[in-house]
């Protein structure tokens, strides 16, 4: 049995013991894991390698050293988790794409912007720190710094880096933690350095006048960002918001080359989404792409356009919108505070709570160098007491059993005075170390009184302070990579910017199938249909044209002409694409321009002139155009041509043989309606079924109208028409017998 009492067990609810595990764990990632601190902007894995690398001595100026060596220092010592993970998170500060300002310095292969993780193995790089490291690292043993117990309590590690940077802005962070999130982007040392500078002289600083010296983030590609400065500012006063980045271009022998990209994204993504797009038939308008990125050209995209007329910044501001060529950047500046709290802070918070620490960072320092300093004038104190008295010292050394005790007594010395004379050489005994240890005394008194002034008054702190950013602006800035400028928002093609100019004919028959065929050379009625249907109406434009269809009810249907199958097929039925009343057939198509105008009847004997852009719908169900009595259809509708209306006419036949010809000026121009007579329909007859308009159609003066019946035809010239021109909505004259069973018009 276990030794274990009942008094020995702490029962409490499941409920509390999970929550209390999981706000644990949650604080855990969020502070030891995931989140920046606002003091060095660095997360603890970062922190644990610069510091490593440091106690190492892979300084700047040392010889590369295997990864492999850093990364088991980094586990052995401080950080005990994955080695994989560690490295990953070492060589992310080494790529100058990642990295705005980057903190180690790598030999090898480190990976590239296509592929960020495509870098080697640690066993194969070598790497040392940047110079940029010594920002964090340089004042790290002067007691600036808490020192903590490392995980097995063998050694120490530092809690935070004297960061002498924002660097928590300068190279941004991401990541994800329990509950929240961080994206800091990048900014540009020189800017962030003088943001800080204008906020120590003005305190009650707000986020506008910081802009004045922060235009926006920096990222380490040269791409453009085009946020405007408004949306910028509220990022900064917030703390949230997105920014947009842009690739730059520019046109070389009719070519479109691509030389920088927003951060973060890779040329061959860029490449296979262009590819994609010209696959599926989207950019007509391009005929090749090629990578000629090379060692000289980090990035050099080149876009072969059709010809010199393709407009090729409306063909970018397409890829921006359709491609990764323009990105937006999630920004969320959530860091852990000076009171180891995460929070979203804005960028005046953000500079303000960091010069507070930057400021503790100092002060620090300097009471570190005063202790030194005073602990320093107490030695050189006593031994010039020493030098005064040289003889009677060497006599007290030379005589006495307790030296230490003698001269401690006889000239009021400390202990530590008393060593260090006991320590003292022979040949340190010469009159030129007197006058030396002098000079270091004055030298150190002077110091001392300066640092006792700055530490005595907050004006000259933050004047030192002031001067230490400039000194790192003077040795370590640069000028900004990523240019902040205005552009139009990006716009994808359309359906119909992307559709070509070609000849095309549109075939419908009498089922309600509909094909397209190449040209307009083409005889629709030698097409083969399905067994009983026949070829009913044809349509001749452009592909890029308007294209309706109309219903027995008078409904219009309006679809791209390209999307149709080819007429080497049999088609497809419309009622696939569109939802007509039930009981209506399709009778009828046209095509041409917004602007094209067409005659609309119904076998009533009533109709209009209407123009086909007024026709166009989304809906499905088409749109209402031509109001249809009871009874009654809707007939195939006649294109007009772009010519004068006054010098063309209407012809309409009625099943009993009756036909009519008036001025086509003589009917109304409408958006939609019943329209206005054209041939007398006895309004009995027509509901009584025994007769009604078969056909209309328009023609001109030196057109020819075609009779149709059955077998025959019957052609009737300008003259011959003259016996049948009238009034519109008069009863017309009778056909020639044998042509009063009419089948339809043509007009050749």
């Amino acid at each position: 049995m276990s030794d274990i009492q009942d008094n020995d067990i702490e029962r409490i609810p499941l409920a509390t013991y999970t929550e209390r595990a999981y706000l644990d764990y949650s604080m855990y990632v969020i502070n030891d894991r995931a989140l920046p601190h606002i003091a060095d902007g660095l997360k603890p894995v970062q922190r644990r390698i610069i510091y490593a690398m440091g106690e190492l001595g892979l300084n700047n100026q040392a010889k590369f050293a295997k990864s492999a060596r850093t990364v088991g220092d980094v586990l052995g010592k401080f950080h005990p988790h994955g080695d994989s993970a560690c490295y990953e998170a070492m060589v992310h500060m080494a790529q100058p794409f990642s990295f705005r300002y980057p903190l180690v310095d790598g030999q090898g292969n480190w990976g590239a912007p296509d592929d960020p993780k495509s870098f080697a193995a640690m066993r194969y790089t070598e790497a040392r720190l940047s110079p940029f490291a010594d920002l964090l690292l340089a004042e790290t043993r002067q007691g600036t710094v808490d020192y903590i117990p490392n995980f097995d309590g063998t050694t120490d590690e530092p809690r935070l880096l004297p960061a002498q940077l924002p660097f928590v802005l300068l190279n941004g962070s991401t990541g994800i933690a329990v509950g929240m999130a961080t994206d800091i982007p990048p900014h540009n040392i020189n800017e962030v350095i003088s943001a800080c500078i204008h906020l120590l002289d003005s305190p009650r600083a707000k986020v506008v006048d910081l802009m004045t010296h922060i235009k926006g983030p920096d990222f380490p590609t040269e791409a453009h960002i085009i946020t405007p400065p408004e949306e910028i500012r509220e990022v900064y006063e917030t703390g949230r918001g997105s920014v947009k980045a842009r690739a730059v271009y520019q046109k070389e022998a009719g070519e479109i080359v691509i030389t920088a990209l927003p951060h973060q994204t890779s040329p061959a993504k860029v490449l296979e989404q262009i590819a994609q797009q010209m696959h599926a038939k989207k950019l007509p308008m391009l005929v090749d792409l090629r990578d000629e990125s090379d060692h000289e050209n980090p990035t050099r995209l080149v876009l072969v356009p059709k010809s010199n007329r393709v407009d090729c910044d409306r063909l970018m501001s397409h890829l921006y919108s359709s491609t990764d060529l323009e990105r937006s950047y999630r920004i969320n500046l959530n860091l852990i505070g000076l009171d180891n709290r995460p929070q979203v802070k804005s960028l005046v918070g953000i500079l303000k709570e960091w010069l507070t620490y930057r400021q503790q960072v100092v002060t620090r320092r300097l009471s570190y160098r005063l202790e030194k300093i005073n602990e320093r004038l107490h030695i050189l104190e006593g031994l010039l007491i020493a030098y005064l008295n040289i003889d009677e010292v060497i006599r007290i050394i030379r005589e006495e059993d307790e030296p230490k005790k003698e001269l401690m007594k006889k000239y009021k010395l400390s202990d530590i005075q008393a060593n260090a004379i006991l320590d003292l050489r022979l040949r340190q005994l010469a009159k030129l170390e007197e006058i030396k240890l002098k000079t270091e005394q004055d030298e150190l008194s002077t110091e001392k009184a300066g640092i006792e002034k700055i530490l005595g008054s907050k004006a000259r702190l933050k004047t030192l302070v002031k001067k230490e950013l400039l000194a790192v602006a003077e040795e370590f800035g640069d000028e900004r990579r990523s240019p902040l400028i205005e552009a139009d928002e990006a716009v994808a093609y359309s359906d119909e910017d992307l559709l070509t100019n070609d000849p095309i004919t549109v075939v419908l028959s009498e089922k309600g199938w509909a094909r397209a065929a190449k040209g307009h050379e083409m005889d629709p009625q030698e097409l083969n249909y399905r067994g009983g249907d026949s070829f009913a109406q044809a349509a001749r434009g452009r592909t890029n044209e308007t294209l309706i269809f109309l219903d027995s009810a008078g409904r219009a249907y309006n679809m791209t002409p390209h999307t149709l199958p080819s007429a080497r097929g049999q088609g497809e039925p419309l009622t696939g694409r569109f939802k007509p009343p039930a009981g209506t057939r399709f009778v009828g198509v046209a095509m041409g321009g917004a602007d094209t105008r067409i005659l609309l009847a119904s076998n009533a004997g009533f109709g209009f002139v209407g123009r086909l852009g007024e026709m166009v719908t989304k809906n499905k169900a088409g749109k209402a155009v031509l109001s249809v009595p009871a009874g009654g259809e809707a007939l195939p509708p006649s294109v007009l041509s772009d010519e004068d209306i006054a010098t063309h006419w209407v012809a309409s036949v009625t099943d009993q043989g009756r036909l009519l010809v008036f001025p086509l000026r003589d009917l109304p121009e409408l958006s939609r309606g019943k329209g206005n007579k054209l041939i007398n329909v006895p309004t009995a007859a027509f509901k009584a079924g025994e007769e009604k308009m078969l056909a209309a159609t328009v023609l001109g003066d030196e057109d020819d109208l075609l009779v149709h019946a059955g077998q025959r035809h019957l052609r009737l010239k300008h003259k011959d028409l003259e016996n049948y021109v009238g009034e519109r909505a008069r009863r017309g004259r009778k056909l020639p017998r044998g042509f009063q069973k009419v089948d339809r018009l043509s007009v050749e």
